[in-house]
């Protein structure tokens, strides 16, 4: 089974921070605690696909305890690809990272 190392998550996860914060699209406010608490998908009725990148997704892969991560199955990148769909230009690096993202995990 592979592993992922903690560092080479971590390092994504910067990245995926500083991507954000560069496309204007951090947020210093967290959403109602309500939101974060939808059951489909990208919590899709709650949040913004932004918002669940920041929210969740990265709370939720920096609080994992292992020092390395069994490599799963993470599909992120297909639903930047769909939110920011003829918005290319603007969003290619952050597809890009969450295309990278992808990869770790299906190492």
């Amino acid at each position: 089974m592979a592993v992922i190392r903690r560092e080479e998550l971590e390092q994504l996860l910067c990245e995926l921070e500083s991507q954000l914060k560069r496309l204007n699209l951090w947020s210093e406010t967290p959403p109602a605690p309500e939101a974060l608490h939808s059951q489909l998908p990208f919590a899709v009725d709650t949040l913004k696909f932004h918002q669940w990148l920041q929210f969740v997704l990265i709370v939720k892969l920096r609080a994992l305890k292992e020092p390395e991560l069994a490599a799963g199955s993470v599909l992120v990148h297909p639903m930047a690809e769909e939110v920011y769909r003829g918005q290319w230009g603007t969003y290619r690096e952050l597809i890009a990272l969450l295309r990278r993202l992808d990869a770790l995990f299906a190492a």
